[in-house]
């Protein structure tokens, strides 16, 4: 958003903005309820990750496990999400596709914009008084370990009140008849809705029509994703009278109450803490000067770098933070197109979707019920033929560099040898602990987490306490800002269930599969995947159809492994194909590129993976090798 908050809270010295001033007492005042706000999250994913570490330690060690400890975990996690959902929208950075608000009129923008803002208001307001709701009904309740069900449900009214308090300041900092002209119309609209509805009953507006009519209205206006989701469900929650409306916070905290996603935070933070701690920028200095002067090396370089940092954080953009910010300034210096590498860095993103422990096949796994483990192992030899695929390509366009003009101080080697050996026992140990069934992906994660705090910082010292402070605080409200997604997706979902969506398009895809066979079935739901992908940031895509399509494939005879992975990558290249694709906006934003000018070198790099995508859906072989042989 535009009016936001992140001008009147800065991230440095107190400075003033147009139209609010931080001097200003109000303004004051915000800054420090975020910043209590955002370094509680910090506080609280630290903790999270110490309860499951000591937990696993305690159970596969000394044999004495904590039957308190999930528990206390999956309502830590809540508390991490509700409060870094709130910090994001107080820095304006939940993230959203404001692609087809840029179709209208330029006149309209400040409204449009204003508008949003004023949405996200009523929908954090809106789950404010429907989570008290929840508080009140659930008091006296207990949990099967006999912990008061209020610790999960508190922590959703006290996130949810921030971001109502955060939402309105950034609604009122802006022109004052924008401001109040627009909160006015969206008065007026919700009043005519309601007074259609009761005075005119037999023609009443449905709340399927308002859920379509509240996401399409939210995609045009450029409200974040989270908040479009989250809206979609309110209004057909509110038309619904059967539906009390305690129901909605109800599901929008049931979308997060899952130990598995516990790992989604977790990863990200490893990743975080080992390119903080320098494992990243050694390992690509190490490949840069062992690889560069090879045919096309610096894009080489830059896949490789991608699928190993997708071993450790989860998170893509994580990845292209990581990667971009220490191969952009070797591509500049060594006087390479910059619009290349960033259009083959989005590409590479795509490419590693599949690699463990991803993110999204996390949720893929969660969201359709299909083994994480088996996934992650499903991933991989589709990851390496898409790595291949945009080898071939790179090696045929690009050039050779000298690398000496890639570093103005040139790392002894030893320190890139040890910081290379010390990432790559981090990535063995993800996957050893993954795949051997020892341990589940989120209690690797915690052990990734730790590995990298402690193992990191005896080897390189490179981080200190207030470094560390940061990083969870900055993981948090990361995480925060992907898992409150999900929970606003969740939310969809049970709306989309009451209105028997799922059974419809279950009979219409089991139909067309009858009549133009699986393969074609698969093919249209990769053709969905790619679509929604990228107008849906991926994730939302993956927790509505996911669930939806896959036990369609089951009853084709499609596999749930090979199914999930087509379907992860499909919607990862959405996400980051132009010219709707959130991904490469993003990329283009850590580049320092623009997405007109990547997205013509990016083609060929799109079509190369659109293709070996399409093999990788005929050939179930690809996707099935490697679990088949480890018995997942």
């Amino acid at each position: 958003m535009e009016a936001s908050l992140s001008a009147v809270i800065p991230h440095g010295p107190a400075q003033s903005a147009p139209g609010f001033s931080i001097s200003h007492s109000p303004g004051r005042w915000l800054a420090w309820l975020m910043r209590v706000t955002e370094y509680a999250a910090g506080a609280v994913l630290a903790v999270d990750v110490l309860v499951v570490f000591v937990s696993v330690v305690f159970r596969y060690f000394l044999h004495d496990p904590f039957d308190w400890a999930e528990e206390v975990a999956r309502a830590l996690m809540i508390i991490q999400v509700f409060f870094g959902a709130a910090t994001v929208l107080a820095r304006s950075q939940h993230v959203g596709v404001d692609i087809f608000r840029g179709l209208l009129p330029d006149r309209w923008q400040p409204a449009l914009i204003q508008f949003g803002s004023w949405i996200i208001v009523g929908v954090s307001a809106c789950l404010f008084v429907s989570s008290c709701g929840l508080l009140v009904d659930s008091w006296s309740s207990t949990t099967p370990i006999g912990l008061p069900q209020w610790i999960y449900t508190f922590p959703v009214v006290i996130g949810s009140l921030f971001m109502t308090v955060f939402g309105v300041a950034n609604a009122v900092n802006g022109p004052s008849r924008v401001v109040w002209s627009t909160l006015g119309i969206g008065i007026a609209i919700v009043a005519l809705v309601v007074g259609w509805n009761l005075l005119v009953p037999g023609h009443a507006i449905q709340p399927w029509m308002l859920l379509t009519g509240g996401f399409l209205g939210g995609l045009v206006l450029g409200v974040p994703i989270a908040f479009v989701l989250a809206l979609s469900s309110l209004v057909f929650f509110m038309a619904d009278p059967s539906l009390p409306m305690l129901v909605y916070s109800q599901q929008v905290m049931a979308g997060t109450d899952h130990y598995v996603l516990l790992a989604i935070p977790f990863f990200v933070l490893a990743g975080l803490l080992m390119e903080s701690n320098g494992m990243s920028s050694r390992l690509i200095e190490l490949l840069l000067r062992m690889f560069g002067r090879v045919r096309g090396g610096l894009g080489l370089i830059t896949i490789t770098a991608t699928a190993f940092f997708s071993g450790v954080s989860g998170s893509k953009l994580a990845d292209i933070a990581a990667v971009g910010g220490i191969i952009m300034p070797a591509v500049r210096k060594t006087r390479q197109d910059p619009n290349e590498t960033a259009g083959l860095l989005a590409c590479t993103a795509v490419m590693a979707e599949t690699i463990p422990p991803c993110i999204n096949m996390i949720i893929m796994g969660f969201v359709a019920n299909i083994s994480i483990a088996g996934l992650f192992m499903a991933g991989l030899v589709p990851a390496a033929v898409l790595a291949l695929s945009l080898a071939a390509v790179t090696i045929y366009v690009g050039t050779k560099i000298n690398p000496d003009e890639a570093f103005d101080v040139r790392t002894p080697m030893f320190r890139l040898l040890g910081g290379a050996l010390v990432a790559l026992v981090m990535v063995a140990m993800i996957g050893k602990g993954v795949t051997s069934g020892i341990a589940t992906s989120t209690e690797v994660s915690a052990f990734a987490v730790v590995y990298a705090l402690v193992v990191g910082w005896l080897a390189f010292r490179e981080l200190t306490v207030k470094s560390v402070a940061q990083l969870f605080v900055r993981s948090a409200s990361m995480a925060g800002g992907i898992l409150f997604i999900v929970a606003a997706a969740s939310s969809v979902s049970f709306a989309l269930t009451i209105q028997q969506i799922p059974q419809y398009l279950s009979q219409f895809m089991i139909g067309f599969a009858h009549s133009y066979g699986s393969i074609m079935f698969l093919m249209l739901s990769v053709l969905i995947m790619i679509v929604f992908g990228a107008i849906l940031e991926g994730a939302p895509a993956l927790i509505i159809f996911g669930p939806l399509l896959t036990p369609i494939a089951a009853q084709l005879g499609v596999n749930p492994l090979h199914f999930g992975t087509v379907l992860v990558i499909a919607m990862g290249l959405g996400l980051f194909a132009p010219p709707v694709g959130l991904g490469l906006f993003a990329t283009c934003a850590i580049t320092g590129t623009e997405v007109k000018n990547v997205a013509r070198p990016m083609m060929k790099y799109l079509a190369v993976l659109f293709v070996t995508l399409i093999l990788l859906v005929l050939v179930p072989q690809f996707s099935l090798w490697l679990p088949t042989r480890m018995g997942l």
